[in-house]
C-alpha cells in the first residue's frame, strides 16, 4: 500500500510540474517514484523515507541544473547590426575612399572600404566588416574580417 501511495504522489508531483515549470516538483516526483521503487521491493517506510530525501536532494541539487541549462537555454542568435557583420555584400556603385553603395541582403547601404587604398567595381562581391552609423565598412571577400 504504501508503495501505491510513493507511486500517485510521485505521478501527481511530476503532472504538477506542468504548472510551474522551474523542474523542483518534477526532481521531487523522482524522489516519490524511487521511494514507491523502495517500498515495492519491501523497504520499510523509514527506509523508502530516506531514499525519497536522498534522491529528492540529488535531483535538485545534481539534475535539475544541468536540465535547466541545457532546455531552457536559448542559441544566441545575433541582431541588428551583429548579424550583417561577416556578411556578403555586393557592391552597387564602383568606389573608394569616397565611399559608394552596397546591397547587404536585399537592403542598400552607404558603405566604404576598410583600408582607405581600396577601390570597389560595380558587382564586386565584398565581406561587411563593420557598420558605422548608417554606413556599412566593406572588404575584400577574405576571411580576415574574422580577425
Amino acid at each position: 500500500m504504501a508503495a501505491l501511495i510513493w507511486f500517485a504522489g510521485g505521478v501527481l508531483l511530476a503532472a504538477a510540474e506542468a504548472l510551474s515549470g522551474d523542474f523542483v516538483l518534477l526532481m521531487i516526483g523522482g524522489g516519490a517514484l524511487a521511494a514507491a521503487l523502495a517500498s515495492f521491493l519491501g523497504a520499510p517506510l523509514w527506509l523508502a523515507t530516506i531514499v525519497f530525501a536522498v534522491v529528492s536532494i540529488g535531483l535538485v541539487f545534481g539534475l535539475r541544473p544541468v536540465l535547466k541549462r541545457h532546455l531552457l537555454s536559448t542559441p544566441e542568435t545575433p541582431t541588428g547590426i551583429d548579424a550583417l557583420r561577416g556578411q556578403e555584400a555586393t557592391v552597387l556603385q564602383a568606389f573608394g575612399n569616397d565611399g559608394g553603395r552596397v546591397r547587404i541582403g536585399g537592403e542598400v547601404w552607404t558603405a566604404r572600404p576598410a583600408d582607405e587604398n581600396d577601390t570597389f567595381r560595380t558587382g564586386e562581391s565584398v565581406i561587411v566588416q563593420d557598420i558605422d552609423g548608417a554606413t556599412a565598412v566593406v572588404k575584400r571577400g577574405d576571411d580576415s574580417w574574422q580577425s
